[in-house]
C-alpha cells in the first residue's frame, strides 16, 4: 500500500513526491515517459521565459550560466532534484487503470498494479497536440513538435501558430538556412504574449520579408510537395516540404473523464477541483500543476504552481493517518 500514488513525473509532479516525504508519508510517481518528459521534449536551444531561480523545488538551488536557463540545464537541474532527494520513480510507465476499492485506488499500469491510498495528477498539457483538421495532416512532412532546425536546412516551411513555440520555430529555421520559411496565422498579430525580447525579432524579419507571413489566414489542404492557404483575399498554393505546427497542445480530458473527475462546460473545459486543498470530485484524487487550469494553459506555470504540492499535502497530513 502506498500512501501517494503521483501521475507525471515532470517539475510539479516531483515536487509533489518531495513533499510527500517531507511529511512521511509514502509515495511513487509514474510517468509514460522520461524525467521531466514535457521538457525533454522542448526544443533544444529553448531558452525559458523564467529566472532558475523561480524554477527551483525541494530547496536545490538552481545554478544557471545564462540570465535565463536553458533547456539542457534545466534536465540536469531536475535530475539533480530527482537523486537529491531520493525520489521513488517509475519512468516509462504507463496508468491504464484507476478503481475505486475500498479506502484506497488501485492503479494498473503498463507493468504492475498498486494499491494507493490517494492520487495526484500531475500529467501537465504537453501530451495531446491541437490537430489541424485537414486533407494531408498525416503525412511524414506535418510535424506538431519541433526538435531542432538543421533537417529544415533549404527546405520550403510552413509554420503555423504565432505564439512563442511558433516564433521561435520561425526564426531558428530562417536563420538556419530554410529555403524559405512562411507563417500561417489565424489571428490578426503576433501573439501579444510572445517574449518581449523576441517580438520585434519576428516583427522585424517579416516587415522586411525575411520570413513571410499570412494573418487571417489557415490551411486547407497539405499535399506532398505543396500547400493550399485560405487568406482574406484568396486561396493559395504554396510550395512547401515541411509544416511545422505549432497550434498547441491539451490535457488529457478522456483520462480525467475515466477516473470520474468532472470536467466543466466552460470554453475551456476546466477539470473541477477544491482550489483550498486541490482534492478533485473524486475522493482523495488530486489535481497539481498546469493540467488545472484545463484548455487555459497560460494560467499555471511552474513557478506559480509548486504551491499546489503543499496544499495537497497539508490536506492529506490530516486525512492520510
Amino acid at each position: 500500500m502506498i500512501d501517494i500514488l503521483i501521475i507525471g513525473a515532470g517539475p510539479i509532479g516531483l515536487a509533489c513526491g518531495i513533499e510527500a516525504k517531507k511529511v512521511g508519508k509514502s509515495h511513487l510517481i509514474i510517468d509514460k515517459g522520461c524525467l521531466v518528459n514535457s521538457i525533454y521534449h522542448y526544443p533544444k536551444n529553448m531558452t525559458f521565459f523564467s529566472t532558475s531561480d523561480r524554477l527551483e523545488i525541494g530547496g536545490v538551488p538552481f545554478i544557471s550560466h545564462n540570465p535565463k536557463p536553458v533547456r539542457a540545464e534545466a534536465l540536469e537541474y531536475y535530475r539533480r532534484v530527482a537523486s537529491s532527494w531520493d525520489l521513488n520513480v517509475n519512468l516509462y510507465e504507463s496508468v491504464s487503470e484507476v478503481t475505486r476499492e475500498g479506502d484506497f485506488h488501485l492503479v494498473k499500469t503498463s507493468k504492475g498494479t498498486y494499491q494507493a491510498r490517494a492520487i495526484i495528477i500531475a500529467t501537465g498539457f504537453y501530451d495531446l497536440e491541437f490537430p489541424l483538421n485537414v486533407p494531408g495532416e498525416d503525412l511524414p512532412k506535418v510535424k506538431h513538435y519541433y526538435d531542432e532546425p538543421h533537417p529544415y536546412y533549404a527546405m520550403d516551411v510552413a509554420v503555423v501558430g504565432a505564439a512563442n513555440s511558433a516564433v521561435d520555430v520561425a526564426l531558428e529555421t530562417y536563420r538556419k538556412g530554410a529555403k524559405s520559411v512562411t507563417m500561417i496565422v489565424r489571428e490578426e498579430e503576433i501573439n501579444p504574449r510572445v517574449k518581449y525580447w523576441v517580438r520585434p525579432d519576428i516583427e522585424n524579419r517579416i516587415k522586411e520579408g525575411a520570413i513571410k507571413a499570412y494573418f487571417q489566414s489557415r490551411i486547407t489542404e497539405i499535399r506532398e510537395h505543396q500547400i493550399e492557404v485560405q487568406t482574406p483575399e484568396k486561396l493559395i498554393t504554396l510550395d512547401n516540404d515541411f509544416v511545422l505546427a505549432m497550434t498547441g497542445y491539451q490535457p488529457d480530458f478522456s483520462f480525467l473523464k475515466k477516473l470520474g473527475i468532472k470536467i466543466g462546460d466552460d470554453e475551456f473545459r476546466t477539470p473541477q477541483y477544491d482550489p483550498e486543498t486541490m482534492e478533485t470530485n473524486v475522493p482523495n484524487i488530486f489535481l497539481a500543476g498546469v493540467i488545472c487550469g484545463g484548455l487555459k494553459t497560460n494560467i499555471w506555470f511552474i513557478e506559480n504552481s509548486r504551491v499546489h504540492a503543499e496544499m495537497i499535502m497539508q490536506h492529506l497530513q490530516s486525512v492520510l493517518v
